[in-house]
């Protein structure tokens, strides 16, 4: 029988010694097999170990020795490589060590709420361009890291699927399968019986048009994972009045709401439809008591408070100590045009032939109706472009094949009108088409009505160019006035083949220097962005023609910085998203132009400018939000341009009177007035009203203390890769970094470098980063090779490597202006052990910080300095010269006194703990469960990393 009894047991957090090396036992360890982490390294360094088979002793992390002297430079790079290797904190956010960005402080604001909440229901409502994806994706991360969400399923467009796979593998290393029509094969093969994809792959980007069959949706619902997102939410919310796929998706979310369990965090910059029914069923997916919830009282509007965040620019642009570079300004400006005479000529005869369709009946109400809204299609493809008119003609009708009235309304609505879109709908770019003939019509009448409106195509084909089409021309013109005054632009069109006809127009008149391309609907989603891609690799300036499938979600702030309509929506909103594009964080432009293009005789443009685009414009600037447009603008703008169409060309205000439509264009407008100043006050009531900025600040500062910023990263890794050997070059394309020659870089560091990375390596200081390229971030591959290689050869004894000093010592002796006394600074790490109370129960981990502590005099009689102090002294500069045999006998003298810093340290290490169990339980609020078992404890004795004695450059105690 063998005799486990003198067999020793090792807790979580403490050092153990095995295959050669010192090792922390993680908190996964049982008696018989121990998970240990490598001091130093990251969990993929993590391994097990059998003390039944191998050889596990107590440890101890031994403090520095005389031969571990360095240079002044080595206590801050010893620091930084040794919170690189960090993959986790200690605090209440313990996914920020995995991030490759550093949030903005309002950007906390969202995790802040969510966590407070024990099943996170939380709307994420900030204006276009704030950087709503990096705050949903913190909570994201949170949520994992802590083990409160074991998968995560993001329901989003099929334009935006790839964009948010990327941004969660480049910006929070979670790497998600998108799961496509086009990828389903691959997904399922292998799959094993019963097993469903949503089992086998826990992170997943589902684009909306894969769970339209009934049957992926039942899959869906019955193996949904416990943490869902849901892009654009406003467009997968009903109301009464709502029919279809919107429906489908509704009714999608109602079920999964359900699960009193299941996380949802909705995201969307447009919460307000303009229908008070959709706003109340969006927030009642959070909590059913909101949908009926009086938000005009105090205790409603606190509840909503609790899931709600919505903030303006204005809000954020100042938050706390840091001021966020959006532009400064958004230049709006209309550009006017006149139809050439042969352009008017058919404009009439199109509005003849219309109203002859419109007054036209056979007795059947639905075929007027499917009349009229091909009759409205035909005139708005004609108001874009002689391509989009032609094609409209030869294209049936999208309405042609309707049963009812109200049939054909709904599709025409959708279809022809921008009013009511709905924002997830597929081909919102193609034309509705214009061909209503029955298809039950047969005979003279059915073959006459053909070749009519085949004439009309031909006669519409015959007036391209911008000779007849005074439109194109003056786009040509604003183009080059953009292009100019140093602005790329954004050309917005609403249907495809207006998109084409303008970029081959572009491209053939721009000349050298100048590329074009345009982007559509017709490229499958996951072509876009690559097209885009391609555009802005080549040098020289860039127009990017696009459709709506790129009006919003998509961020094209790096490369463009104006947009131009050349056609209107009929949507303000739409608008709105198109400019968002553009005027966001991370523009670097201070001002950035938005240019509309309309008709001064053409009708339809009147209409719309009118009644919808210069009134938000006006409501936007005199309240300083922008809110869609109500309900009832649908009606107005149908009665004014069937107005248009039973009267033929009449000045925009006379037909209003005439049609006894001021009053109601009024009411809309007073409505719409409303509308917007509700919105503003309850931007002001809702915002922040769960979140004080004091508590940000607090919890914020704390994060960033425990990690360090950008600019330390980039610091260390140039400072290291010179240090080691590495040519470093700067300027070219690499705006803030820099590239490194890695071929005279010791052995060992190019072996634990990424495979196949770019010679020279280029180290970029901002996203996008080209594959084969580094990011000048801490979770970044070849950052944090380095990092664990300048720690590895720190903690070794050797001196040198492949020729080169070590870049990090552990020990220094300096004489400086800085201290008017000898001061010891010490780089030390503190092990603490975590008990997260979860959904799934209690989560045991081990957890690692590194602080700076300082203290003046012997350690026999240690005067300790406050914690600003000693990272103060990290900037610390020789100002003279330390003889080797000096500096080694000051070394020695703090060394013969150090176990008189360890009741101080233990000390300190115990206070920590107790800070961080007060910030757990700060951050966490009301989350009740959260509270209930929560625990930190400081892991003793302290690791004592580094060592260094600062000595007065002239006089001054050194006793």
């Amino acid at each position: 029988m063998t005799d486990t009894a003198t067999k020793p047991t090792f807790t979580p957090g403490t050092l153990v010694s095995a295959r050669g090396r010192e090792w922390v036992v993680l908190a996964e360890s049982e008696a018989d097999l121990l998970v240990l982490r490598p001091l130093g390294g990251g969990d993929d360094d993590t391994a097990a170990v059998f003390p039944a088979l191998e050889s596990v002793e107590p440890a101890s992390f031994a403090p520095p020795t005389v031969a571990d002297l360095g240079d002044a430079s080595s206590a801050r790079m010893l620091r930084t490589a040794l919170r690189l290797g960090f993959r986790s904190t200690a605090g209440p956010f313990r996914s920020l060590a995995n991030l490759a960005v550093e949030p903005r402080a309002y950007q906390y604001v969202p995790l802040m709420v969510a966590l407070k909440q024990e099943t996170v229901r939380i709307l994420i409502a900030d204006d276009v361009g704030i950087g709503k994806t990096i705050e949903t994706g913190l909570i994201i991360t949170e949520l994992i890291a802590q083990g409160d969400a074991q998968r995560l399923a993001v329901l989003c467009s099929p334009a935006l699927a790839e964009q948010w796979q990327a941004e969660l593998r480049d910006k929070f290393a979670i790497d998600a399968e998108l799961v496509l029509p086009s990828t389903v094969t691959r997904l399922t093969k292998g799959l094993l019986l019963n097993e469903s994809l949503f089992d086998k792959y826990p992170y997943v980007v589902i684009s909306t048009d894969f769970i339209k069959s009934a049957n992926r949706r039942q899959e869906f619902i019955n193996h949904c994972p416990d943490l869902v997102v849901v892009d654009e939410a406003h467009g997968a919310v009903a109301d009464s009045a709502t029919q279809g796929s919107r429906t489908q998706r509704y009714e999608l979310l109602q079920l999964l709401a359900a699960d009193a369990d299941r996380h949802l965090i909705l995201v969307t910059a447009t919460p307000h439809s303009g229908k008070e029914e959709g706003f109340r069923n969006l927030i009642g997916l959070l909590d059913p008591a909101l949908a009926n919830v009086d938000l005009d009282s105090d205790a409603g509007r606190a509840h909503l408070a609790k899931h709600f965040v919505q903030r303006r620019r204005a809000d954020i642009r100042q938050y706390l100590d840091e001021s966020t570079a959006f532009p400064k300004d958004r230049e709006t400006r209309e550009a006017p045009y006149e139809l050439s005479k042969e352009y008017r000529a058919l404009f009439d005869k199109v509005i003849d032939y219309a109203r002859e369709q419109v007054v036209g009946t056979d007795g059947v109400a639905v075929r007027q109706r499917v009349r009229w809204w091909a009759a409205l299609a035909l005139l708005r493809s004609l108001a874009s472009s002689p391509a989009a008119a032609a094609a409209t003609l030869r294209t049936r009708a999208k309405t042609a094949d309707a049963t009812s009235p109200e049939e054909a309304d709904a599709i025409g609505r959708a279809t022809v009108l921008d009013t009511g879109i709905d924002d997830t709908a597929e081909a919102a770019d193609v034309v509705a088409g214009a061909d209503g003939i029955s298809a039950e019509d047969t005979g003279e009448s059915y073959l006459t009505q053909r070749r009519r409106l085949l004439q009309l195509a031909v006669q519409a084909e015959a007036l391209s160019g911008p000779k007849l089409d005074h439109k194109l021309a003056a786009l040509t013109k604003e183009v080059k006035s953009l292009l100019a005054d140093g602005f790329d632009p954004i050309v917005f069109c609403r249907f495809i083949p207006t998109a084409k006809y303008v970029a081959d127009h572009l491209n053939s008149t721009l000349g050298k220097g100048v590329s074009v391309a345009a982007v559509t609907g017709e490229l499958p989603a996951t072509e876009r962005l690559e097209r885009i891609a391609e555009l802005t690799a080549i040098e020289g300036r860039h127009v990017l023609v696009a459709t709506d499938c790129l009006s919003e979600g998509v961020n094209l702030q790096e490369h463009f910085q104006a947009v131009l309509h050349y056609d209107l929506a009929w949507n303000p909103t739409r608008h709105e998203q198109r400019e968002g594009r553009v005027d966001r964080f991370g523009q670097v432009r201070d001002v950035v132009r938005a240019v509309t293009l309309f008709g001064i005789d053409n009708q339809i443009d009147g209409i719309v400018l009118d009644v919808l685009l210069r009134k938000h414009r006006a409501i936007s600037k005199a309240t300083g939000v922008a809110v869609p447009v109500p309900d009832q603008s649908d009606g107005v703008i149908e009665a004014l341009l069937e107005g248009l169409i039973l009267r033929g060309r009449e000045d925009i205000n006379q037909l209003t009177l005439d049609l006894g439509m001021e009053a109601k264009r009024d009411d809309l407008h007073r409505d719409w007035e409303s509308a917007a100043e509700r919105e503003r006050t309850s931007r002001t009531r809702f915002a922040q009203g769960a979140i004080h900025p004091a508590e940000v600040l607090r919890e914020v500062t704390a994060a960033r203390e425990a990690l360090g910023g950008g600019d330390e990263v980039a610091a260390f890794t140039e400072e290291a890769l010179r240090a080691l050997g590495a040519t470093i070059t700067t300027g070219g394309r690499l705006v803030d970094g820099f590239s490194a020659v890695t071929t005279t870089l010791p052995v060992g560091l190019r072996d634990a470098l990424p495979a196949g990375h770019a010679e020279p390596l280029p180290f970029h200081a901002e996203f996008p980063v080209p594959r084969s390229e580094a990011l000048l971030v801490r979770t970044d591959p070849h950052v944090g090779a380095l990092a664990r290689f300048v720690l590895d050869l720190a903690l070794d004894s050797v001196t040198t490597v492949d020729g080169y000093r070590r870049p990090a010592r552990r020990a220094g002796v300096i004489r400086t202006n800085a201290v008017a006394t000898r001061t010891t600074l010490l780089v030390v790490r503190f092990r603490f052990h975590l008990d997260l109370p979860g959904s799934s129960g209690t989560r045991s981990l081990v957890t690692e910080d590194a602080r700076l502590l300082a203290f003046e005099g012997s350690p026999a009689s240690a005067q300790w300095l406050t914690p600003e102090g000693a990272d103060d002294l990290l900037d610390a500069e020789p100002d003279g010269n330390t003889a080797p045999d000096q500096a080694a006998s000051m070394l020695q003298r703090v060394l013969d006194g150090i176990d008189q810093l360890t009741p101080h340290l233990d000390g300190q290490a115990h206070e920590a703990a107790a800070e961080l169990l007060d910030s757990h339980r700060r951050v966490r609020g009301s989350a009740g469960a959260a509270k209930r078992g929560l625990n930190v404890r400081a892991e003793t004795p302290v690791d004592i990393v580094g060592i260094y004695v600062l000595l007065p450059a002239t006089g001054g105690a050194t006793g």
